[in-house]
Formats: structure tokens, sequence, C-alpha cells
């Protein structure tokens, strides 16, 4: 087996995915950012080969030896696509476009890109125009991350060939532990809400439907793509969807699995509009072509979390590093307040009078 880069490997799909890798004798090598850390790589630190760099600039010689780069870098959601747009083109769409066209001219044969179901968003419910989408259907995303991730794929698959296989995984709203925890996905929001307040947020009368699929069959899928015929795959796109759920069903549900442990929580809805969301999507083809379809329920996923949660001591709920958009915010204040102090703890005299001097000037 050769080696396989994962772009993002740090990330919530990332660490999942590469323990999924490992369990089956590929050797590892990860690209990411460490925007978030490595906590999420702590148990398998030793078994991987850690590069800590920006997608937006990947050196050739990351690709040696690699068989397959898996995509699965880059902003991850609405919030932080919007907090920085131009960030947000460079990395989903840009630097994955400019990767693949490095991979095929290195010869790495095979490069799997993570796209997102969002692509299939509709806005507000629309009776009319509720139904069950598919890889054939049109689309067109008004927001900045669905469209960067569309903007990818339609470049991405125009390099499919006879020696460059190229395939895009549109993957449904995603729930379920990593060890790269996030609480800003909507069934890993219901179960820290649960833990820490006693009660389930609905909003907008959790009326509107959402694809939804455990983060473990997303990494199992990846690896289906890494070893399917390449005839079967290649040029295509695939939806990864457990089940489509309004999201007042999915609060139902969670809530009976939290009983199922002694866990008693409330349901508080409201019915104000809070950016609504909504769409159903099939994720057929997988299963007709690959024979893949998740497995993993949404009852068996919220008792593995809680108790994964508890286990490894994930109660910090607060800690803004569970959620994209609050830590991105927090790490953009800190550098700006790292470029006026340099090193936070290392006394820098010429600097402190350069401030002075600026306070003088102005009065």
């Amino acid at each position: 087996m050769g080696v396989i880069l994962l772009v993002g490997g740090a990330g919530y799909v990332g660490s999942v995915l590469a323990r999924e890798l490992l369990e089956r004798g590929y050797a590892v090598r990860l690209l990411d950012r460490l925007y978030f850390g490595d906590q999420g790589l702590s148990e398998i630190r030793d078994r991987v080969e850690l590069i800590a760099g920006d997608m937006r600039a990947v050196a050739p010689e990351l690709l040696d030896g690699v068989e397959c780069v898996v995509n699965v870098g880059g902003l991850s959601n609405d919030p932080t696509a919007e907090f920085n747009p131009r960030a947000n083109f460079e990395m989903n769409t840009t630097a994955s476009v400019a990767l693949a066209e490095m991979c095929r001219q290195h010869g790495v044969p095979r490069y799997l890109y993570a796209s997102s179901c969002s692509i299939y968003d509709r806005g507000v419910i629309d009776e009319a125009r509720d139904v069950l989408l598919d890889e054939t259907a049109e689309v067109d995303p008004p927001g900045a991350y669905a469209g960067s991730k569309l903007a990818a794929e339609h470049q991405l698959l125009e390099m499919a060939g006879e020696t460059f296989c190229v395939t895009a995984l549109r993957k449904a709203t995603l729930f379920g532990f990593s060890p790269r925890m996030r609480y800003d996905l909507v069934v890993n929001t219901f179960v820290k809400d649960a833990l820490s307040k006693g009660y389930l947020s609905l909003h907008y009368g959790g009326e509107m439907w959402r694809p939804l699929a455990d983060v473990h069959d997303a990494a199992r899928a990846y690896v289906a793509l890494i070893g399917a015929d390449t005839s079967h795959i290649s040029g295509q796109v695939f939806n990864l969807v457990y089940r489509n759920f309004r999201i007042s069903e999915l609060a139902l549900r969670v809530r009976k699995a939290l009983q199922d442990l002694d866990i008693n929580v409330d349901i508080r809805t409201d019915y104000g509009y809070a950016g609504v969301r909504n769409y159903r999507v099939s994720g057929r083809k997988l299963d007709r072509v690959l024979d893949v379809s998740p497995a993993v329920t949404l009852e068996e996923s919220v008792r593995t979390m809680v108790r994964e949660i508890h286990r490894l001591n994930y109660t910090d709920f607060d800690n803004p590093r569970y959620y994209n958009i609050h830590w991105m915010r927090l790490l953009q204040e800190a550098q700006s307040v790292i470029e006026v102090t340099g090193s936070v703890f290392e006394y820098k005299p010429a600097q402190v009078r350069h401030l002075q001097t600026h306070r003088e000037s102005h009065g």
C-alpha cells in the first residue's frame, strides 16, 4: 500500500479518517495548518507523519510516494466562510484545484475532494420545491461556503481522465464524536446543550429538513473511494447521507437516546427566523455504485458521544476551540494583539518604546 495524504488531517473528519486508514494498514501523511492544535491526533501521533503547513502552499515533495490525496481541508461551515470569504474561496476552491493539478503533474493517481450537501440548500421552506435531490439536481447555493465547494467541483471534475481519478464526496451534515470535537453541528449541539443546560433549543420550530450522517460513516466512505475501481468513480459526485430529518424529529430522537442514558432534557421551541437551511438529499448512488451505506444510527452515535465526552473530559463546553467560528475570531483577535506586542512573555523594549512614542505623538 502507498501513502495516503490527508489534507486537513487533524480536523473533525480527518482525525477520524486517519484512524480508519491506520486500522487498514495504510501509511498516513497529514497536512494541517493546526488552527485547532493536534489534540485530535494525540492517540495516534507516533503512527502518522504530520506536516504543519497551509494547503495554499504545498511543497511538491509532499506528494512523493502518495497513492491518493484526500482533501478534507479548508474552511468548513457557513459562519467561517462568511467571516472571511476571501480565505474561504482561496482554500475551498483555488488551493483545492491547484493541489489537484499538482497531483496530476506529480503522478498521484487519485484525488478525493470533500464537498458538501449544503450545495443543495434552497433556503426557507417552500413546499412546492420540497423534493428529494440527487447528484443530477440543478443547484444554485446561496452561501459563500457551498458556493466555494461547487466552484471547486466544476473545475476538479474536468481534470478527471484515464490516468487521474477525481471524485467529490458531498457529505450530509455530520454528527458524532471525534477526537477533534465540534459542538457547532446540530446533533452535537443538542448533546452539548443537554449536558450543559438540560434542554435542547429548536429554532424556526425545527420544521426544516436536513440530511445527516455520522462522522465515522463519512470516514468509511472515503476508505471505500480510496479502494474503488477508478472506472466506477472517476469524474463522479457522490452524496453521503444516512437519513433526512426534520430538525424537530432530530431533537425528539436525541432526547429519547439521552433518556435511555438516564439523562432527561426539555425541548424549547421558538419560531423566529434564524438563518434557516432546508433541503433533502438522496444517498442512493453511493450504495448502488460502491455498496456503501451509512450504518451508524443517530441513537448509537449519541450514546457513543456522551460516553466519549465523559471519558476524555471534553466537558469544557464553553471552550471556543469546539466552535469553528468562535475559535477563528479568537485567533484573529490574538493575531492582531501579538502583531503589536510580539511574543506573549518575551520582553521587547524596542517595541515598548515604539508604542510609547506612538502614543505621545497622538497626544
